[in-house]
């Protein structure tokens, strides 16, 4: 596999496909791009004619890490994820798609370099803005829980927590993070929130947002405040396992939607300079 060395990590990624517009897919916290298939989260899967972008964040997966948390917040995210599309994709405009932590990735990406984005797709979108702050505080107790009793008092926590209707039956998992970082990664998650409302309402990006329903780590209305502040977004939710089934064909759509528009409007500036 390809990896990339940045600042004090390194990112281990794959590129699948040989042509067309890029796509890059993230993951969210504790998870990575092999988990997140295993849990039928692998939104390229029902792409044609692209090229899909895989990654594991720093300290997730495959890709190393150090124990500072503050690598682990989503603006620094944000700054691996510019990275790396620099090096697989310099200069191009890509399609992004994220869950949880890699929508508070993408965001936070797209605010910096609007123009790097043809399209975003955002997966479960977590607590934020005053609903994080409960959260990050479960974050910190988690991360001194996991130094106290290590990562299976952890994982058994995880276990006993009653999982939204829309993952009925999904198979368990351990979290991809090592023992040894993990109390970084989830500090690094209580120091994170999405972008200021009044800045996301900046992004003119076509944005589709896919959530699920009754799960108070995703609340719904984080979705919803996002669908309500992109201009022209979709919101299209989630309530039984068919519904998160359906995510990779509707993401598809979306893509092929954006793409199909963008080729129309170039055609369009190619026949006014002819003319």
């Amino acid at each position: 596999m390809p990896t990339l060395e940045i600042l004090d990590a390194v990112l281990d990624y794959d590129v699948s496909g040989n042509n067309g517009p890029l796509v890059v897919q993230l993951h969210g916290l504790t998870s990575s791009r092999a988990r997140d298939a295993s849990l039928g989260l692998d939104m390229g899967r029902a792409l044609r004619d692209h090229r899909v972008l895989r990654y594991d964040a720093r300290g997730h997966g495959m890709s190393s890490g150090t124990p500072d948390p503050a690598r682990y917040t989503w603006p620094a995210l944000a700054g691996d994820l510019l990275a790396l599309l620099d090096e697989v994709a310099p200069g191009e405009q890509v399609h992004g798609v994220g869950g949880s932590m890699g929508t508070g990735t993408l965001l936070h990406a797209a605010l910096r370099d609007p123009n790097r984005f043809a399209s975003l797709t955002l997966v479960t979108p977590s607590t934020a803005w005053e609903t994080r702050k409960a959260k990050a505080g479960s974050y910190r107790d988690n991360a001194d829980l996991v130094e106290r009793k290590g990562i299976d008092a952890f994982v058994d926590i995880g276990r006993s927590m009653s999982e939204p209707p829309a993952l009925a039956g999904a198979p368990h998992s351990r979290p991809n993070v090592s023992e040894k970082l993990l109390p970084s990664v989830l500090r690094g998650a209580a120091l994170s929130n999405l972008p200021p409302i009044q800045e996301i309402t900046k992004l003119e990006v076509p944005t589709l947002i896919l959530a699920w329903a009754d799960d108070p780590d995703h609340p719904l209305k984080t979705s919803e405040l996002l669908h309500k502040s992109i201009k022209g977004s979709r919101l299209v939710v989630a309530r039984t396992p068919y519904g998160i089934m359906a995510w990779p064909a509707l993401f598809a759509d979306e893509v092929s939607a954006v793409d199909a528009a963008l080729e129309e409007s170039a055609q369009g500036a190619q026949e006014i300079d002819a003319a």
